[in-house]
């Protein structure tokens, strides 16, 4: 896990904004004003750059500040679902091609705030449409906005990981529409089930912690400042366009681009060479290794920082630079050829269906499948145990009998309650204890009926689920990494062992495997962003009952929307269910590789490890483990950029496209240099600019898509100039 930068696990992947968020916004006098002592005595002692740690209490009201009577809003519902889905389609794209996503809270933030108060001034309250978009729009709604929109953009970690390693084991039918309702049955049990159990957490997480949340803290201060006086209103205007054009740019540039690939943005190096008489040279093409020009990882390496976008080019190098050419040459692993006409092989074949084969003759690509994926549990699991690790012993240390009642929400308040909150403005119990009483019995049912489970077994998946949420609140609330995903594959090894007691055949045991994984790391995902949110809340005195009612009418955006968009990929592009066409296919879905070969591990006989991986595995593992102790207990912190990111490392060596870290590499170095150059433009607009990048390809992505399935794409249409082989690259 990134401890500067982005959490680059592959299947959970969001931004960790603490490389941007200290200055994310300019103007840092008026911004001041609203701190209290303690505060702006910190802030001095930082000089201008505001930290999210300041923010352990909600900001002070001002003097003249509007009271908002209206903070849940049929336009912020709207908008804040409509900027939700916009990301969520850009993470489903950006998840099948590498594992990477990105957060709403931000976009949602500014674009929410660029929409609606334009309109709010614009249009006469009188009027039929005042009604819904006129009055007066202030950050109690932008709140709201925010949590609707990082509802909707949810759950799309499940589509990019263990969805569809379902079909990539051949566990559901061929075809994602045949199965749109157990898909639409599945996703909500673990996205209304994350929502409402999190709810009596708040009080524990939020007020008794005092967690930091760094991006949501950095979410309340933006859209505190973005409402604070004609300054904020200028400065977002600047934001905006930054996001606006840079989003249409990359828009535009990927699907023109797409019609003739091998020029615009895929320069296949190693194979113009080869045709120019360097013959030798084609090994730079066959081991994955050209130049992408992608505004997505562009824009995910500015937001990543050095170190883990460098940690990430590094794990690269290593795996497909120097590991994979060297079990090639000594035989430890073998390449599939794709022509016979030219020297071109792939390095990226994959199947699950035949483990035994994998023994004997793997591709480079499943022998560095698992040093990769056990490098990142170990350094998640021990970066996350070393991270709770004071919060467990002051627990433990806690003198007199433990108060269980006072980790949850209370329904009255008191004056020794030292949240304020209203008692009105609170979750009511019989909202969250009948939504969680419902989903729950749900939950079991569709499990129990579509699934093949049993009460126990879907309880557990629900439990699972609960308990993965506190390591991943809490590490999300100290370092801004959530590591739910790569946790959650500790139900793999429990339902493996279930299905394995039970002696279940493979298939019902893979099945069992990766759907409680479903639940469980849905669930968890889901509480720990509306844990975010509800912090984010919290800072701006927004109503909590508010937040909820955006929560789940989001939840419930995510569900449908997510289903819909898998099964708009999966038509356009049948690859992304069938591993044995990876290795041409324009997704490669490293997440989806990473769950399948867990379940095919655990419900295995024999453990399908080639031995050379897995004794790699183990050293590179250890390594990984002691760098973290190190960091911990040894190293002082202004080293710890300078020492490796081993989750960034672990996902160089499950993607097979070492391109896309050349291109985090090249964005993480423009942003630093554009940092210490113009510290006043990178604060004003690094983050629209990169935000706008991502979405701006992930929604090219879902346009290519659409065009796909009208037969009006570049394959059809385009041209195959630049490409290797000559066959169209895109």
């Amino acid at each position: 896990m990134p401890s500067t930068a982005i959490d680059v696990e592959p299947e959970s992947g969001n931004f960790d904004q603490r490389a941007i968020i200290s200055r994310v916004s300019s103007g840092h006098e008026d911004e001041k004003a609203g701190f209290t002592d303690e505060q702006s005595s910190s802030k001095e002692r930082c000089g201008d750059a505001w930290r999210p740690q300041d923010a352990a209490y909600p900001f002070p009201v001002e003097p003249d500040e509007l009271e908002e009577t209206h903070q849940l809003t049929l336009r912020a519902l709207l908008v804040g679902t409509c900027l939700g889905a916009v990301v969520g389609a850009s993470n489903i794209y950006l998840g099948l091609k590498s594992g990477f996503t990105f957060g709403p809270q931000l976009f949602g933030a500014i674009f929410g705030f660029a929409i609606i108060k334009p309109l709010s001034r614009a249009i006469p309250e009188n009027s039929i449409v005042g009604k819904v978009f006129g009055g007066h729009f202030g950050p109690k709604e932008n709140c709201t906005v925010q949590s609707a929109a990082t509802a909707a953009g949810g759950l799309g970690i499940l589509f990019v990981s263990a969805i569809p390693a379902l079909y990539a084991l051949g566990l559901l039918s061929d075809s994602p529409k045949r199965d749109a309702g157990k898909l639409i049955a599945l996703t909500a049990t673990s996205g209304f089930f994350g929502v409402f159990f999190v709810i009596p957490l708040r009080r524990y997480f939020i007020i008794k912690q005092k967690l930091t949340f760094p991006t949501p803290a950095a979410t309340a201060f933006t859209i505190r400042a973005l409402h604070h006086g004609t300054h904020g209103a200028v400065a977002a205007a600047k934001k905006t366009k930054g996001l606006a054009y840079s989003l249409c740019s990359a828009f535009i540039f990927k699907v023109v681009g797409s019609y003739a690939p091998g020029i615009t943005w895929d320069w296949h190096i190693g194979w113009t060479l080869y045709r120019l008489g360097f013959t030798s040279i084609i090994a730079l093409e066959n081991y994955g290794w050209l130049l992408e020009f992608t505004p997505a990882f562009f824009g995910a390496g500015m937001l990543s920082g050095l170190n883990a976008s460098w940690s990430f080019l590094g794990g690269s190098i290593l795996a497909w630079g120097i590991l994979a050419p060297s079990l090639v040459a000594t035989g430890k692993a073998v390449v599939t050829p794709i022509s016979k006409e030219y020297p071109l092989f792939t390095v990226a074949s994959l199947s699950f269906r035949d483990p035994e084969v994998f023994l004997e003759t793997p591709s480079p690509r499943y022998w560095l499948l698992w040093p990769g994926v056990l490098i990142m549990l170990l350094y998640s699991f021990t970066d996350i145990f070393l991270n709770v690790l004071p919060s467990l012993i002051a627990l433990l240390q806690n003198r007199g009998p433990f108060d269980w009642r006072g980790l949850f929400e209370k329904s009255e308040q008191s004056s020794e309650d030292e949240d304020q909150t209203p008692t009105e403005d609170r979750v009511p119990t019989l909202w969250w204890t009948s939504g969680l009483a419902i989903s729950t019995i749900g939950s079991i049912v569709i499990l129990s009926t579509l699934f093949n489970f049993n009460v126990g077994e879907a309880l557990l998946a629900l439990i699972l689920g609960f308990f993965f949420s506190f390591v991943g609140v809490q590490s999300s609330g100290n370092t801004d990494i959530n590591p739910v995903s790569t946790v959650a594959k500790a139900s793999q090894l429990i339902f493996g062992g279930i299905g394995k007691a039970a002696g279940m055949n493979v298939s019902a045991a893979q099945t069992l495997n990766l759907s409680a994984g479903v639940v469980s790391a849905g669930a968890a995902a889901q509480a720990t962003d509306m844990t975010g949110d509800l912090k984010t809340g919290y800072l701006l005195r927004a109503k909590p009952k508010n937040q909820f009612i955006a929560q789940v009418i989001g939840a419930v955006v995510a569900v449908v929307l997510n289903v819909g968009l898998f099964i708009l990929f999966t038509t356009a592009s049948k690859c992304i269910i069938f591993p044995q066409n990876y290795a041409t296919c324009t997704y490669s879905a490293p997440s989806v590789s990473a769950w399948a070969a867990v379940a095919t591990a655990v419900s295995s006989p024999k453990l399908p490890v080639p031995p050379t991986s897995g004794y790699t595995a183990i050293g590179l593992g250890i390594a990984a483990v002691l760098t973290v102790v190190a960091k911990h207990f040894w190293v002082p912190e202004r080293y710890w950029p300078w020492l490796p990111n081993w989750n960034a490392v672990g996902l160089g060596f499950v993607l097979p496209q070492p391109y896309f870290s050349v291109a985090m590499g090249c964005g993480s170095l423009f942003a630093h240099i554009w940092m210490k150059r113009n510290p006043p433009s990178f604060d004003m607009y690094m983050f629209p600019v990169a935000a706008g990048l991502l979405a701006g390809e992930g929604l090219a992505g879902v346009f290519g898509a659409v065009l796909a399935i009208a037969g009006v794409d570049g394959s059809v249409y385009g041209t195959s100039i630049g490409c290797p082989g000559f066959e169209y690259c895109g």
